[in-house]
């Protein structure tokens, strides 16, 4: 697995964010039964960094807390299957290095930090959150259905658990 992590903001952590993001993804990837190997970026940046492309790809000119860019098209979420052929190899992975490219995660540490102090816990789990409701939007998960939503939800609860991270 490749993890490309850029820190856009200037906002000091005094924790290891990207050992904690990795044991997320990880623990995404394997929870969902993943086949392959995984080439996923990951930016930290700040209200307006996530405001500018909320507004580019979205259309929304306000700030968000997390932003998924899936590189693959699904047929049902999470169905790894129809990335065998060799159209898809080709469309999909890294043809140096093999791996699927899964996708970007962009996440503003500003809105993290509001969203922790706002819901009582730590940063470390909503970064965690953000970043494994992130995962799931890139393995085709979605929430606008309230039954999508309920699948995408207990998904995320059973990774954090895994991982022994909890709200405090």
């Amino acid at each position: 697995m490749t993890i490309y992590f850029d820190k856009e903001t200037g906002e000091g952590l005094d924790f290891d964010w990207e050992a904690l993001l990795r044991r997320v993804i990880a623990a995404s990837l394997e929870q969902e039964g993943c086949p392959y190997e995984c080439e996923i970026n990951v930016t930290l940046t700040d209200n307006e960094g996530i405001r500018t492309m909320n507004q580019e790809f979205r259309a929304l000119d306000v700030p968000t807390d997390v932003l998924s860019f899936p590189m693959v098209e699904y047929r049902e979420a999470g169905d790894f299957s129809h990335l065998d052929g060799l159209q898809n190899k080709s469309r999909y992975f890294n043809m140096e290095t093999g791996e699927l490219l899964l996708g970007d995660i962009v996440i503003s540490l500003e809105r993290a930090w509001e969203q922790s102090e706002e819901y009582g816990h730590s940063l470390e789990r909503e970064l965690a959150f953000l970043t494994v409701h992130s995962m799931f939007h890139l393995m085709g998960y979605d929430h606008i259905e309230d039954e999508e939503r309920n699948v995408m939800e207990a998904k995320q609860r059973q990774v954090l658990q895994t991982l022994g991270i909890t709200r405090d």
